[in-house]
């Protein structure tokens, strides 16, 4: 498979190509000595997020609103412009999966009658500890 038809998927109504995303390229810094300053291998993807291709309507607005127009991702973990580029779009891939998930609503409940029962048990003995060091002190 080449670079030109990897396809970001991230459930129904998103299959972004990975040609929609915008690369640079630059020194990873730090230690590392010639080949640190030398090779490119710091990564940063970017995509824009409102006028990519491949994504719906509905899907788009959601991204949008929870991730913003644009995402970004840098990455220099690795040696190897390849590995990084990889790691990019598989953080852009989760980046876009996390945002589309519903976060479940909590219903509010009350506490059982046992969990009740036992806060004011441990109140009152606690209460009675401290009653009894309330003696004369002779």
């Amino acid at each position: 498979m080449s670079k030109s038809d990897r396809v970001i998927t991230a459930g129904p109504g998103c299959c972004v190509p990975a040609e929609e995303i915008r690369w640079s390229f630059g020194p990873s810094g730090g230690p590392g000595g010639q080949h640190a300053n030398r090779a490119n291998t710091r990564v940063e993807a970017e995509l824009d997020l409102a006028v990519v291709r491949g994504i719906d309507e509905d899907v788009r607005v959601r991204l949008v609103t929870r991730l913003g127009s644009t995402i970004r991702v840098t990455v220099d973990r690795y040696r190897s412009q390849a590995r990084n580029r990889e790691r990019a779009l598989g953080e852009i891939e989760k980046r876009i999966r996390d945002a589309l998930v519903e976060p479940t609503l909590r219903r509010a409940t009350r506490p059982a009658r046992g969990a009740n029962e036992r806060r004011l048990e441990t109140k009152r003995r606690r209460g009675a500890r401290k009653a009894e060091r309330r003696g004369e002190w002779n």
